[in-house]
């Protein structure tokens, strides 16, 4: 089905078909190095994703690969990331998609539809930073999520209008109150990726010997919860996706009650993130097209910031004028897990991860897009979104 619809556009047809447009408008078959000359396919055993220059550039002028022997522009990436960057024999990819949810759909599907690239046999690690529900972790913490919910995705009332009897102004669609399962079902709602994946990042990432900070410390300190005064560690909790970049503790638990309402009571709402849901959702449909296994994907956010304040000051003073330390361990912890990580898949690649990683759980969306009963969502079936 996702194939016969790319094929109904002529640019794209032609793109993965190999076939050429009459006039100016001619895609190209392969894309290239910046140097000029043709590249394809390059087949990753590790492409790493990340969303803006601090995340990126972590991961250069490290001892372990260098990403920048190959820079490769890629028609349909963003403007301000126009490359992915490659180790000389391709066995590690990095791409940067741009902030929000927009930028890293486009990215991602210009990347699985450009012929440089054989990622069948590819690992996705999603690696960003994040803020963090205080009630599970601490900041610089590295949190790898089972599940993927976008939250925004719902009715959005101003809390002010909406009465007195209402703790939140976000409402399920085709509902009229919170808390109750949305009957209007787009399909981005929630991703669920391979647990037992997942397990084996964390065991990789748990070698890491995680940055910290006094000013996190201390900020840490402010919080009357166990979770959020200690330290940094290796977390297992569930994303949340917004293009919103929230904060404070009334829409922070309404979009805690939102993920485990969603998963039908399972998830643990942790991390916030502006595009996690469009990068998996980008996936599923190229896992659909057999050109990704969507089975070969972690998501790694490493936690920078509170998603509320602590007692006594407000979520504006918090989020404006406060400095919660977070920021520089969580970019460096990025590195010190994610080398492990991609360290471990390279070093295990043929007894273990060449081929693939068994799903002990449902993996997909909640459509069961490509196979599989979803663990979460209403049943029986409900049709066509």
């Amino acid at each position: 089905m996702y194939l016969k619809a790319l094929l109904g556009c002529p640019l794209i047809a032609a793109t993965v078909l190999g076939t050429t447009l009459p006039g100016k408008l001619q895609p190209r078959h392969y894309s290239n190095d910046t140097n000029g000359s043709q590249v394809g396919p390059i087949k990753p055993k590790v492409f790493l994703i990340n969303l803006f220059t601090p995340e990126a550039a972590v991961f250069y002028n490290i001892p372990e690969f260098n990403l920048l022997e190959r820079n490769i522009t890629v028609p349909g990436f963003s403007p301000k990331f126009p490359d992915a960057h490659c180790t000389a024999n391709g066995d590690i990819c990095q791409l940067v998609t741009g902030e929000g949810e927009i930028n890293a759909a486009a990215t991602v599907s210009s990347l699985v539809l450009d012929r440089a690239f054989d990622l069948r046999s590819t690992y996705f690690l999603i690696a960003g930073i994040a803020g963090v529900n205080p009630e599970v972790a601490t900041t610089a913490s590295v949190l790898f999520a089972r599940f993927e919910v976008q939250v925004a995705l719902q009715y959005e009332f101003d809390i002010r209008d909406i009465g007195s009897n209402f703790s939140t102004g976000y409402i399920p669609y085709g509902r009229k109150v919170p808390g109750e399962y949305p009957t209007a079902i787009y399909g981005t709602e929630v991703f669920e990726v391979n647990d037992a994946l997942r397990s084996l990042a964390i065991l990789f990432a748990k070698k890491a010997q995680l940055n910290d900070t006094a000013i996190a410390q201390g900020y840490r300190a402010k919080y009357a919860l166990t979770a959020a005064t200690s330290g940094p560690s290796v977390v297992a909790c569930d994303g949340a996706t917004s293009d919103v970049y929230y904060t404070g503790s009334i829409l922070s638990s309404a979009f805690a009650n939102f993920t485990k309402l969603i998963t039908n009571g399972t998830a643990t709402y942790c991390s916030t993130a502006q595009e996690d849901s469009a990068i998996l959702e980008s996936l599923l449909r190229a896992t659909k097209a057999n050109l990704v296994d969507f089975s070969r994907i972690i998501v790694m956010r490493t936690a920078s910031n509170f998603d509320r304040p602590p007692p006594e000051i407000s979520a504006y003073e918090h989020f404006f004028y406060r400095n919660s330390g977070g920021f520089d361990p969580s970019v460096r912890n990025l590195y010190l897990a994610g080398r492990e990580i991609i360290g471990g898949i390279g070093g295990q690649w043929e007894g273990t991860f060449a081929k693939g990683i068994k799903p002990t759980n449902y993996i997909g969306d909640i459509f069961g897009s490509i196979g599989g009963t979803p663990d979460f969502g209403p049943y029986p079936y409900f049709g066509e979104a």
